[in-house]
């Protein structure tokens, strides 16, 4: 599939890391060195803008490297570019360590994921269909 992208970040555009690769890493396209405090959160611009096809949307995931290593995660992740969004493609970043990170200009922060979605049609009704399951809410299937 093919997706326009226009990037105005100067970093390489991104790249399947292997073959079986489902994200590609987003570089941070900033003059220069940010630190992001413990618990603090950042919008960090990557450069690109893009025009996703209809029916599909891209996901952005936190890098797990960054993730173990420092604590960095994506605030919203996934969040969610729309296919009729044109601005530009903003990574928001939370530290949630207990020390300083500084993101550098070019680092990889994050990765996206192209994702196929289905729109809904609501069916209002005045009962659901049983299940096993029913009406358990969070661990109520159990540890195992």
């Amino acid at each position: 599939m093919t997706v326009k992208v226009i990037n105005k970040g100067g970093n390489a555009l991104p790249e399947y890391a292997t073959p079986a690769s489902a994200g590609m890493d987003v570089r941070a396209s900033i003059e220069e060195a940010m630190v992001l405090k413990p618990l603090g959160r950042a919008v960090v611009p990557t450069g690109l803008f893009m025009e996703i096809p209809l029916g599909y949307e891209v996901q952005v995931r936190p890098r797990s490297g960054l993730a173990v290593k420092h604590g960095i995660t994506v605030l919203n992740a996934p969040g969610t570019i729309d296919a009729d969004y044109r601005g530009e493609l903003c990574v928001v970043l939370v530290n949630l360590s207990d020390s300083d990170f500084t993101i550098e200009p070019g680092e990889r922060i994050a990765q996206i994921v192209l994702a196929r979605h289905e729109t809904i049609e609501w069916e209002e009704t005045t009962e659901l269909g049983a299940t096993q399951r029913g009406e358990g809410r969070f661990g109520s299937t159990g540890r195992k």
